[in-house]
């Protein structure tokens, strides 16, 4: 199966969620008119209303499904092909039972509703699937280093899982996620064919024209890529907060481990590319890292508990 793919490095326009949704149907209006046949569209981390809100959060965070409504909503006024379908996956500030995450939706939309679906003359196609939530992951590691405090104002999620989209079984990551090699490889061991990455990463640690953030980067993705031969999709979001300036650097990685595209530093693009899912499974014969880990797994998880026992 191949996947087109495009990732949007946005800058947000900072607690303005209504603005940027806006901005958002302009993209799905650009899609429609420069690349109709992408398939999946990857937005990064907080892409709707910016990332340093601190105790702003509150201030947007949004239920899944009042998200979900909304960005449906908007495309279906922004597209005019009634066939059309689109999945999203895209950063927001999540509100659920009383407390705040910082979280990823995984979605389907599509143009039409039920009632206009029912109404299309015979030989206009209906959408190829129903429009609805997939999936959403709650970041699983908060940063608390730096510039950094994201603990005094998020919840962290406790859950790291593949599900089977339209195209394939993925998973989703969110920055920090990324950082520490375990939750890729839970995200792989659980059958993950592509890794989607949403990021707000801001520059750091300059050193010359070189940025330590980017760098640690471009270690990260492709050897998440190559360890377990899987695709890495990765959206960073661009623009500054407070002086601090996000590094974009979108990106997709094959299974490999080798980058096949990559957006600049700071500017607002759409980075696309096709992605090919029969690639995992040859690179996995190839270099069967995966395999071994599976088969070592009951002693792995024998490890991991006495690690934690020692540490109680």
């Amino acid at each position: 199966m191949k996947i087109n793919v495009a990732m949007a490095q946005m800058k947000p326009r900072k607690g303005d969620y209504a603005a940027n949704l806006q901005r958002l149907g302009d993209l799905f209006e650009q899609l429609e008119e420069d690349a109709p046949d992408t398939q999946v569209l990857v937005l990064p981390e907080t892409a709707l209303t910016g990332y340093f809100l601190q105790g702003g959060v509150r201030d947007v965070a949004l239920p899944r499904e009042r998200f979900f409504a909304d960005l449906l909503r908007t495309y279906r006024d922004r597209v005019s092909r009634p066939d059309a379908a689109l999945d999203i996956c895209i950063g927001f500030y999540e509100l659920d039972d009383g407390k705040y995450y910082n979280s990823a939706l995984y979605a389907t939309l599509t143009a039409c509703d039920p009632e206009t679906e029912a109404a299309l003359p015979p030989n206009v196609p209906a959408p190829p699937t129903a429009a609805g939530i997939r999936h959403v992951h709650r970041k699983f590691f908060l940063p608390t280093y730096g510039v950094f405090d994201e603990k005094r104002f998020v919840s962290r999620g406790r859950n790291i899982d593949a599900f089977t989209s339209r195209f394939g079984t993925v998973a989703v990551l969110i920055c920090e996620d990324v950082w520490h090699s375990i939750t890729a490889t839970i995200a792989a061991l659980k059958g993950a064919q592509v890794l989607y990455i949403l990021s707000a990463s801001p520059g750091r640690e300059f050193s010359g024209h070189h940025l330590g953030n980017v760098t640690r980067w471009n270690v990260l993705l492709p050897g998440i890529a190559d360890e377990h031969n899987i695709w890495v999709v990765y959206a960073g979001l661009v623009g500054f907060e407070g002086g601090k300036g996000f590094t974009g650097s979108s990106q997709v990685i094959d299974p490999w481990g080798n980058t096949r595209v990559v957006g600049p530093v700071i500017e607002e693009c759409l980075v696309r590319a096709t992605i090919d899912l029969e690639d995992v499974a040859t690179a996995r014969a190839a270099s069967p890292l995966l395999a071994d880990l599976e088969a070592a797994l009951g002693d792995v998880m024998m490890e991991l508990e006495e690690v934690v026992r020692n540490r109680r």
